[in-house]
């Protein structure tokens, strides 16, 4: 169902259930992906599917909300994880969902655009979401920004080790030869938007999900591993700036591109 080394990734290298809490980089993300969708979502009861939704961070949020949510994902640790953390959950494809047409209010896709290389796979799979969504049915998606690798590697100090893996993301949007990353490919947001509209989505908005702040989290994470600034640089705590900086920067559509991470919200004719 999905290409073994992507399973290998998150069943033997990389911890999902913890990606979102023990980095500041993960906490922004985690944080935002709750501001952008309480613009949007329809209020409570609202029946929701979380697909790609891993080990069920979200879900488990939105439950709390007083939403009803199933999870899908293609890692069975994941839906065991989301299982046990009381969220209805199963094993599946994006490209293709176990549910009726018009079965739900709302969809989260937090992980498939990523992670679908081909642009085919990531039409089917937007098209296949919007089959499942009630007419007028929102969509939020989350991709990573064409440019975060140039920037983090900057940031990082690593760009000349990382030099071919860069260029090859700039140009394509994907390599084969990306080790932090299995199986995934970089958007930019003209292109974002531009899937989701081609799937039939309307009123498309793209989000700079980690905005500007973001970047200061990368530079934390990569260069003060306590996640906390020495007291001679600043007592301002970094994850708030970077909250705020990345909610300021929403008031400004053309700063969506200095985000690293994309969240592109659409609606269901």
């Amino acid at each position: 169902m999905i290409e073994a080394n992507l399973h290998d990734h998150y069943t033997r290298r990389y911890d999902e259930a913890t990606r979102l809490g023990s980095t500041l980089k993960g906490r922004l993300e985690r944080a935002r992906v709750r501001d952008v969708m309480s613009l949007y979502l329809p209020m409570p009861p609202a029946d929701i599917v979380d697909v790609g939704g891993g080990p069920g961070e979200h879900a488990t949020w939105l439950q709390s909300q007083g939403y009803t949510v199933e999870l899908l994902d293609p890692v069975q640790i994941h839906v065991d994880q989301a299982t046990a953390a009381g969220i209805t959950s199963v094993v599946g494809d994006a490209r293709r969902l176990p549910w009726p047409d018009g079965r739900f209010d709302a969809a989260l896709l937090a992980g498939p655009l990523y992670h679908l290389i081909d642009a085919a796979d990531r039409r089917a799979a937007l098209q296949e979401v919007g089959r499942v969504l009630r007419p007028g049915g929102l969509v939020a998606t989350v991709a990573i920004n064409r440019f975060a690798n140039l920037l983090g590697a900057t940031l990082a100090n690593q760009l000349s080790e990382r030099r071919r893996v860069v260029e090859e993301i700039l140009a394509d949007g994907y390599t084969p030869r990306n080790d932090r990353m299995a199986c995934t490919y970089y958007h930019t947001v003209s292109e974002l938007r531009a899937e989701l509209t081609a799937a039939g989505l309307r009123r498309v908005t793209v989000h700079g999900l980690t905005g500007p702040g973001g970047w200061l989290t990368v530079a934390i994470d990569r260069h003060f591993k306590t996640g906390v600034l020495p007291d001679t640089l600043t007592n301002a705590d970094p994850f708030q700036t970077a909250l705020d900086s990345a909610r300021m920067a929403d008031r400004y559509p053309d700063l969506a591109s200095s985000s690293s991470m994309l969240m592109a919200v659409g609606y269901r004719d």
